[in-house]
């Protein structure tokens, strides 16, 4: 009998390290895209874009941070930047405000202050954002505080040229 449930032990102890290494695969697979996304958008590399929204949606579907959906709302503003496009980029960024992202706060707090992508500013509810900014944990720390984060947010949508 021992030996019948060590023949039965083996299978199921190395299904067991088959499933870590696809979990440490698929996470070092999400991290690489991820870097390659932010690396397109930031260098925006016109010709690329199409490679950054593939590599996107593909982190989107492990991502729980909500840095994915971010980087998608940042993408679609940065290549279109259409008022028609609002609904869509504030989907993203609730969504990754959800997850607790902190730039989505301030990029939704842009676009509701500013107004950004929208015909005109709705301050109450742009500090709604600012407000949840303050309820994250990174903002008791002070790394970055609102007023940096916003500063991103404004490098990552100012168009540069390619």
């Amino acid at each position: 009998m021992p030996k019948w449930i060590a023949l039965c032990l083996i299978p199921l102890l190395a299904s067991c390290a088959t499933c870590r290494q696809d979990s440490d695969r698929e996470k070092l697979l999400y991290e690489n895209d991820m870097l390659q996304a932010k690396l397109i958008i930031v260098a925006n590399d016109r010709d690329r874009l199409p490679l950054a929204q593939a590599l996107l949606e593909r982190a989107a579907r492990d991502d729980r941070s909500g840095e994915a959906d971010f980087y998608q709302a940042v993408l679609i503003a940065r290549r279109d930047g259409q008022a028609s496009d609002c609904e869509r980029i504030t989907h993203l960024l609730e969504r990754s405000a959800e997850r607790r992202y902190p730039l989505a706060n301030a990029m939704l707090y842009k676009i509701y202050a500013e107004p950004f992508l929208l015909p005109r500013a709705d301050i109450p509810k742009a500090e709604t954002y600012r407000q949840a900014y303050a309820e994250l944990p990174v903002a008791s720390s002070g790394y970055p505080s609102f007023e940096r984060a916003r500063q991103v947010v404004d490098r990552l949508l100012a168009p540069t040229s390619s």
